[in-house]
């Protein structure tokens, strides 16, 4: 079944609070790195040392919690998990604000990682129950469009509030706007299609029948266990592991790269920050679009690695002598680095089953997680070590290169369908049917 002939009012509806959403969850992830770069560590006597930790301190607690996360969303409700996580990562992160010592903020952002584990995996497993193979690098890329573009203004926005109002109110002012959304979240959104009562009967069953036959071909595989032993799953790990070390070391030291050039104020420092996320927006949306026109994933994830990898390099190789072909170089290997996130989560619900693609993309989400500490504390601990930043490049563009390798050799688990035995392709089924709880449609209109 072509996508246009599901019902595009989906789009519509779910897909801008879907963007809103994960907007927010990392608002407060990318707004630490600029209070870092301003008078924080001073009002605070954080030391250099600290200050990598402290930015790495999130991803502990965002590590630990990603599969729980992704068991509670796929076989209870992403919609009530959500709902609860924004108030309360709302909540924590206006608390940074009033903090007087670095024991309170140690607690409040390994408290944030634990919250925000929620997010990603909810969010993916969600975006599964509405959108077909077909869709699903697009409906991924519009939601993890919100980590860049939420970079891109937020870039803009904290540093006008660091300039006029200081750090604390930054942090105060930046945590509200979860609190409210949580209630707009719960307003407009239904865990699954038969729950929506904005579409039609036939709607559903068209959506739903989609679902159910995407579904064949898959190995059966009872539970998470026995999924995280694929090769595939753990070559994903790793890949993910590498890529987010490189993501990471850019977007928490950025600013403070940007910040150590002459004559750069932080206001300067907040609009040059947003270019590498205006580009990277820009390429996110062309590798999903034709991810999913062509349905190839691999072949839209790991050029651009390869692109972000050698643009780091380069940047090694200019050096600090100088800073705007080395910064002109940084912005090609952020904007390459985002370009391939919707096709890479679309590979995952194509290699297993429904019942247990959600934990495995938490899973790989976890690893992620782990990368991200990995990037953002060992990229500070170069560049405290080295007194400069060319160390911290070359150390993101091999982990790039190691990414790259692993995205190649993953090969695809799943099967000709013809290939099942009949015993095989029922026990999917069966299960699958139960997983969507469909209902019954007395008629194709309300």
């Amino acid at each position: 079944m072509k996508a246009n002939s599901l019902p595009p009012v989906r789009w519509f509806r779910l897909i801008p609070v879907v963007f809103i959403t994960y907007s927010l969850a990392y608002l407060d992830r990318a707004n630490y790195s600029f209070g870092a770069a301003s008078g924080m560590a001073k009002d605070l006597n954080i030391t250099a040392g600290m200050t990598s930790l402290l930015g790495a301190l999130f991803f502990l607690g965002y590590f630990f919690f990603q599969v729980p996360s992704a068991g509670y969303a796929e076989k209870r409700s992403a919609k009530k998990l959500v709902f609860w996580s924004l108030i309360i990562w709302g909540i924590l992160g206006s608390l940074i604000g009033v903090v007087t010592n670095i024991y309170m903020l140690f607690a409040i952002r390994f408290l944030l990682g634990i919250v925000e584990a929620a997010i990603m995996p909810a969010m993916l497993i969600f975006l599964s129950h509405w959108f077909t193979n077909e869709e699903r690098s697009r409906a991924n890329t519009f939601l993890i469009l919100g980590n860049p573009i939420t970079i891109l203004w937020m870039s803009v926005v904290s540093g006008y509030l660091l300039n006029s109002l200081g750090w604390r109110w930054m942090f105060i002012l930046e945590g509200f706007p979860s609190i409210i959304w949580a209630f707009i979240w719960w307003k407009l959104v239904d865990d699954k299609p038969n729950q929506a009562r904005w579409l039609k009967d036939s709607e559903k069953r068209v959506l739903n029948d989609e679902l159910i036959k995407e579904q064949k071909g898959f190995k059966a595989v009872p539970n998470f266990r026995e999924a995280f032993k694929q090769k595939a799953v753990v070559y994903l790990c790793l890949q993910y592991f590498f890529w987010s070390i490189g993501v990471y070391g850019f977007v928490m030291w950025l600013p403070s790269i940007i910040k150590a050039a002459p004559h750069i104020n932080i206001v300067e420092t907040g609009w040059l920050s947003s270019l590498p996320y205006l580009l990277a927006a820009v390429l996110m949306v062309v590798a999903s679009y034709f991810s999913d026109k062509l349905l190839k994933r691999k072949a839209f994830v790991w050029p651009f690695l390869l692109i972000g990898a050698v643009a780091f390099y380069a940047s090694y190789l200019v050096g600090p002598s100088s800073f705007w072909l080395s910064f002109t170089l940084m912005v090609v290997a952020g904007g390459a680095m985002y370009a391939p996130y919707g096709p890479f989560f679309a590979i995952v619900p194509e290699l297993l089953p429904r019942n247990v693609a959600g934990g495995a993309m938490a899973l790989v989400n976890s690893m992620g997680a782990l990368g991200s500490f990995v990037g953002a504390y060992f990229v500070g601990f170069l560049n405290g070590v080295t007194g400069g930043f060319s160390a911290s490049y070359m150390f993101m563009a091999i982990s790039l290169i190691l990414a790259v390798i692993f995205t190649i050799i993953v090969k695809s688990t799943k099967t000709n369908e013809d290939s099942l035995d009949d015993n095989s392709q029922l026990s999917i089924d069966k299960h699958v049917v139960t997983e969507m709880n469909p209902i019954s449609f007395p008629n194709d209109e309300e």
